[in-house]
């Protein structure tokens, strides 16, 4: 029990953590009757929050997008089911990736031909993947949630006066009242956050799942620090700034699944100047305030620089992921029509992976290997899964956009 003492007392340090001559008795609730500082015990809200927004996109997702995407045509059927083998099964759950130097051991082994084994291997594999209809609804919910944090982001920061001047986020601090309207702010984005990290379990399987799971686990921790260290003014314009390109690159996903391919085009251009305007923008300007304007206003104390790094990390990646963004909009330009994947939802489709085509007769072929680009990038929250409508294949710009972190 020392040690744990020991190493609990050196890593709150108040040298740390605040400002000189600041210990944490100063920014304790109550310690000052004209200020309410933030209560570190306040971060267990967000868990049993987390539940009721888990509840609330279970009832919409149940009893109104579906029916919507149904309405709207949506695929809700599953792939074929591929016969039980167990030596398969067996197989598949050490890796779902065929590896063809075991084609003749399991033929052996099953009495079946290679091809058979192909073909029962892409059928396992589709049999895993979620229907459209289902990513429809995660990809509804997550635009609808965006919609709301930014839209209610922007209303609680409207009347505060560093919605307006950053510099206004480090006057007077630690000494900083947290408001009611703030408190919600920051619960319910918690909340969300530690939702996503339950769901993401559950919902449709991602080639970046342990990365997102990271990213959220992450954004927790910084967001939790930033309320402990009373740094929640520049906390919420940091969420602010981001929630807002992560509407349109949901909206763009929910339109393409739902075949509206110039809908989805359409959002997209938004997406990507928003996303220009909000990261490129608007961020490097609260970048400029941490780095530049703090210095002169406020004493510096090491848990500053442990945050400002974090800030100018996350600065650096969106200049990488915008030169990504436009990438796939200049090739997808180029062909007109934009065939990029800013975030793939899921593994490949099954025409993907199986290499044929259906064509009119009945008959298959082979699908040529096209030079397609594969690009990775993190964004907030989503993407946009493109294909030509009309059972074309085209060729595939693969990307991920994912959020490292807010």
């Amino acid at each position: 029990m020392d040690i744990i003492n020991k190493f609990t007392n050196a890593f709150w340090s108040t040298h740390i953590w605040l400002p000189p001559n600041t210990t944490w008795a100063d920014i304790a609730p109550g310690s000052r009757p004209d200020v309410v500082h933030a209560d570190y015990r306040d971060l267990i809200w967000p868990i049993p929050l987390a539940a009721v927004v888990m509840l609330v996109r279970y009832t919409l997702e149940r009893f109104w997008i579906s029916p919507i995407g149904k309405s709207l045509g949506i695929r809700s059927s599953r792939p074929k089911k591929a016969a039980n083998v167990p030596t398969l099964e067996s197989a598949y759950a050490k890796s779902s990736h065929l590896d063809h130097k075991c084609l003749a051991p399991l033929a052996k082994q099953t009495d079946m031909t290679e091809r058979q084994i192909e073909r029962w291997w892409r059928l396992r594999r589709a049999q895993d993947k979620p229907s459209t209809l289902v990513k429809f609804c995660e990809n509804t919910w997550r635009c609808i949630y965006y919609l709301y944090s930014f839209i209610f982001g922007v209303i609680v920061l409207w009347d505060k006066p560093w919605f307006w001047d950053v510099k206004s986020c480090w006057y007077g601090y630690p000494h900083q009242s947290v408001s009611n309207d703030i408190w919600w702010y920051y619960m319910i984005s918690m909340s969300f956050y530690w939702s996503l990290t339950a769901t993401q379990f559950f919902d449709v399987k991602r080639k970046d799942f342990w990365q997102m799971f990271i990213h959220h686990m992450v954004t927790l921790l910084l967001m939790s620090l930033s309320w402990v260290c009373n740094l929640h003014r520049v906390g919420s314009l940091v969420l602010v700034v981001h929630d807002c390109a992560d509407i349109f690159l949901e909206a763009a996903k929910l339109t393409k699944y739902a075949n509206y391919q110039k809908v989805c085009d359409a959002i997209f251009a938004i997406f990507t100047v928003v996303w220009i305007v909000t990261r490129l923008g608007f961020y490097p300007r609260i970048i400029y305030s941490s780095s530049v304007e703090a210095p002169q206003i406020l004493p510096m104390f090491p848990a500053y620089y442990i945050f400002n790094s974090l800030l100018l990390m996350l600065l650096v990646l969106h200049i990488i992921w915008t030169y990504m963004i436009l990438k796939i909009v200049v090739d997808s330009l180029q062909k007109g029509l934009m065939s990029g994947d800013i975030r793939s939802s899921d593994s490949e489709d099954l025409t993907d992976s199986s290499g044929n085509v259906r064509v009119a007769n009945g008959s298959t072929r082979t699908k040529p290997k096209s030079g397609n680009s594969t690009l990775t990038a993190t964004t907030a929250g989503g993407g946009v899964a493109q294909r030509k409508r009309g059972g074309n294949t085209s060729n595939n710009h693969t990307g991920d956009a994912t959020t490292a972190a807010k």
